[in-house]
C-alpha cells in the first residue's frame, strides 16, 4: 500500500499501522523484527529500486521494539535511522509517535546578531544530568542574559556517559539524558524564556562503538578520504546520493521534530566532499528550508579558519551564519596564563593581538603559520564583527588543559575579570561554557564510557595527544593525568549550581556586563557603527565603540599589565565628542566583584589606568565651555 512518508528512512507512525524503510542496497533479503507486548513478528520487507526496502505494519502503535535482520545474518541490528534506542546502540529501536503538545508557536527563531551562547553538556550541567532536569535551570540562564544555547551532541552514542562526539544513531537523542519528548520539553521551555537551542552535530566521522551503518552498507563511508577519528561519511562517490539524503533529512528532522533553531557544525575541515555541491551548503539551505518563517542560526568550527565558510552561498560560500575564532581564545588564554606551548606558539597575548582580534576576527589570514609550518587562514577583514564567536574557554580547551581546570583557576582573578568584560562588550558574538558564569570549581575532563576492546587504546590516543604540551608529557605528569573511562572522571566534571551563590562575585560581574550588553543602544548593536582600536603602551590597548548617532561612542581601555599613568595622551581615540568629556561607565574593578575599587580613569591632566583591569567610559556633556579649560 502507498505510505506518504515524511522521511526517506525510519519507521513512521500511521493512523493504523506504521511504515518502515531501510536503505540496505546489498542486501538480498530484509526482515523487520518487532517484538511489542511479549510478540514476536517477522515481516518480509518489500525492496524497492535503489536499494531500498520497506513495508507497513497494521495495527502498531508507539512503544514497540524492531531491529533488522540482513540476509542469513542471525544477528539482528537496530535501525540506521532509529528515532529512539532506550537500550543503548547495541540494542533495539523504539517505534516512536510525535504527538508533544508544542507551546513556541510565538517563536521566531534565531538571528545572526544580538547573540549569547551558553554551551551546554547536559551530562554535566546538572548532577542528574538529565534534559528534565536541564530545564529547571533555563529560567536562571534567561535571567542571567543567555540567549542561545549551543548543546553539545545528543545523538546515540555507546557508554553510559561521554562528551557526545563519537555517535552512532544520528536520528536518536541519546537515552540516558531521557525520552525524545523529555528533550522537546527543554527546547519548547527554551524558547517559553526567551531562548534559542542549537546542536552541535558531527557529520565528519561517526563513532568506532555501536556504529551498525556498515551493516546496511559499506556505501556510507568513503573509501577516499580518512578524518582523524574515525570513518567519514561518503559524500561523493558511488551510492553517495542517499548518504547526503540521509545527512540533509537528519538536519531537516532536528528542526522539525524538535524545533532546534540550528547547529553547530564540528570539525568542518574534516567533512570531505567534492562533489558540485559540496554538502555543507546543502545542509545550510535544507536547514533554512525546514526552519520557514523561524530563522535558522548556523555556526561552524573550521580550524583552518578559511572565510568561504560564511560568505553567502550566492558568491559561491557555505552560507554560515558565524565561525569560532580560536585565535581570540588562544591570544586570551597566553596572555591569561603565559603558556604558550603546542598550538599556542604563535600567540604573544600582547595588546596588538587583541586589538587586531576586536577590529577583524581571525589574526591568521594567510600568514605563515609555525606551529603548523603552513599558511593559515583566508583573507576576511570585510567580514561583520557577529561572524565570529568569542570565547576564552570550551570544552576542548578546558580538557586540553591535561587536569580540566577552568581558566579563572590559572590566571589572576583581576586579568580573569577584565578580559571577561572585553569578551563580555565586545562586538563579536561571545560563547560562555557551561559554569564560567559563576567560576565553577568543577574540571571539565575528557570522559568517554568506552567498552573494553577500545579503552586501553582511546586512554593511549588521548594521552598522546596532550603530549603535544611539554609540560603535561613529564613523567611527574602522568599520575594527574586522568583516565577517560573512570565514572569519578565524569562525575568530577558535573557543575555544582549551589556556586551561583558561592562565588557571587563573579557570578555578578557576568550578570551586570550582560546586562551592559543586553541595554547599552551601542553595545547592543542598537546604535553600533564600528569599531577601532589602539596600543598605548605595551600593556595597554583601547577599543573604540563608534555609534551611529552622534557623542555617544563607548570607550573600552584594557591594562594588561601594571598601574600606568598617561601623559600626554597622543591618540586620537582616546579624544572625547566636542563639549564633552569621558566618565567612567563600569570597571572589572568594582568592589562587589571582587575588585579593589575603581575611580575615574580621565582627568583634565592626564589619564590614570589601574593595573589588570578594563575600564568602559561613556562620553558626558559639559555643563560650560569653562568645564573644557584647564584650572
Amino acid at each position: 500500500m502507498f505510505f506518504a512518508r515524511t522521511y526517506p528512512t525510519g519507521a513512521e507512525i500511521a493512523e493504523n499501522g506504521a511504515h518502515f524503510r531501510v536503505w540496505a542496497p546489498s542486501t538480498k533479503k530484509i526482515i523487520l523484527v518487532i517484538t511489542n507486548q511479549s510478540q514476536r513478528l517477522k515481516i518480509g520487507m518489500t525492496i524497492e529500486k535503489d536499494g531500498y526496502a520497506s513495508c507497513f505494519v497494521p495495527d502498531i502503535t508507539s512503544g514497540a521494539l524492531y531491529q533488522y535482520q540482513l540476509d542469513d545474518d542471525e544477528i539482528l541490528y537496530p535501525d540506521p535511522a532509529s528515532r529512539y534506542q532506550p537500550l543503548g546502540p547495541h540494542g533495539p529501536s523504539r517505534l516512536e509517535s510525535t504527538n508533544f503538545v508544542w507551546s513556541d508557536s510565538h517563536w521566531q527563531g534565531v538571528g545572526n546578531t544580538s547573540q549569547v551562547i551558553y554551551e551546554m553538556h547536559i551530562g554535566t550541567f546538572t548532577q542528574e544530568g538529565t534534559y528534565q532536569a536541564a530545564a529547571r535551570e533555563l529560567a536562571e540562564l534567561a535571567a542571567l542574559g543567555i540567549t542561545l544555547i549551543e548543546m553539545m551532541p545528543v545523538n546515540e552514542f555507546d557508554g553510559n556517559y561521554g562528551w557526545g562526539y563519537d555517535g552512532v544513531a544520528l536520528y536518536a537523542p541519546y537515552h540516558v539524558y531521557g525520552s525524545p519528548d523529555d528533550l522537546r520539553y527543554f527546547i519548547d521551555r527554551a524558547h517559553t524564556l526567551g531562548i534559542g537551542v542549537i546542536l552541535d552535530v558531527v557529520y565528519n566521522h561517526v563513532g568506532s562503538s555501536g556504529c551498525y551503518l556498515h551493516k546496511f552498507s559499506t556505501d556510507y563511508f568513503s573509501r577516499r578520504y580518512k578524518s582523524e577519528w574515525g570513518d567519514v561519511f561518503n559524500f561523493d562517490g558511488k551510492n553517495s546520493q542517499p548518504v547526503r539524503e540521509f545527512i540533509i533529512n537528519n538536519v531537516i528532522y532536528w528542526i522539525k521534530e524538535f524545533h532546534f533553531d540550528g547547529f553547530r557544525l564540528d570539525a568542518t575541515q574534516q567533512i570531505f566532499d567534492s562533489s558540485n555541491e559540496h554538502i555543507i551548503p546543502a545542509i545550510v539551505k535544507a536547514a533554512r528550508t525546514a526552519g520557514g518563517n523561524r530563522s535558522i542560526y548556523i555556526v561552524g568550527e573550521n580550524e583552518p579558519q578559511q572565510k568561504k565558510l560564511v560568505a553567502s552561498i550566492q558568491e559561491d560560500g557555505y552560507g554560515l551564519d558565524s565561525l569560532w575564532n580560536d585565535d581570540f581564545h588562544h591570544t586570551t588564554r597566553v596572555a591569561l596564563t603565559g603558556r604558550t606551548s603546542a598550538y599556542f606558539t604563535d600567540y604573544k597575548g600582547l595588546p596588538q593581538e587583541f586589538v587586531a582580534s576586536i577590529k577583524y576576527g581571525f589574526l591568521f589570514q594567510g600568514q605563515w603559520y609555525k606551529w603548523q609550518k603552513q599558511k593559515r587562514g583566508s583573507a576576511a577583514l570585510d567580514l561583520p564583527p557577529t561572524r565570529f564567536v568569542h570565547y576564552l574557554q570550551s570544552h576542548d580547551q578546558i580538557a586540553n588543559g591535561g587536569r580540566g581546570k577552568r581558566i579563572h583557576q590559572l590566571s589572576h582573578p583581576a586579568l580573569f575579570r577584565a578580559l571577561t568584560g572585553l569578551l563580555l562588550l565586545g562586538p563579536q558574538t561571545p560563547m560562555l561554557f557551561q559554569g564560567q558564569e559563576f567560576g565553577a570549581s568543577s574540571p571539565f575532563l575528557y570522559f568517554a564510557d568506552n567498552n573494553a576492546d577500545i579503552v586501553d587504546l582511546v586512554a593511549k590516543g588521548r594521552n598522546e595527544f596532550l603530549h603535544q604540551f611539554l609540560p603535561l608529557a613529564t613523567p611527574a605528569m602522568q599520575p594527574y593525568l586522568h583516565r577517560p573511562e573512570e565514572i569519578s572522571t565524569f562525575n568530577q566534571s558535573k557543575l555544582n549550581l549551589a556556586e551561583r551563590q558561592t562565588n557571587a562575585e563573579i557570578y555578578q560581574l557576568h550578570k551586570e556586563l550582560l546586562q551592559l550588553r543586553r541595554t547599552d543602544p551601542v553595545l547592543s548593536g542598537e546604535n553600533f557603527s564600528h569599531v577601532d582600536g589602539a596600543v598605548i603602551s605595551t600593556d595597554i590597548f583601547l577599543i573604540r565603540f563608534f555609534s551611529s548617532t552622534s557623542d555617544s561612542d563607548r570607550l573600552l581601555i584594557v591594562n594588561l599589565g601594571r598601574d600606568f599613568q598617561l601623559a600626554p595622551a597622543p591618540e586620537p581615540l582616546l579624544a572625547p565628542h566636542e563639549n564633552h568629556d569621558w566618565k567612567l561607565y563600569w570597571s572589572s574593578e568594582y568592589p562587589q566583584y571582587g575588585g579593589h575599587g575603581a575611580c575615574e580613569i580621565s582627568t583634565k591632566a592626564d589619564w590614570l589606568v589601574p593595573g589588570l583591569s578594563a575600564a568602559l567610559l561613556k562620553p558626558v556633556e559639559l555643563m560650560n565651555r569653562e568645564e573644557n579649560e584647564d584650572d
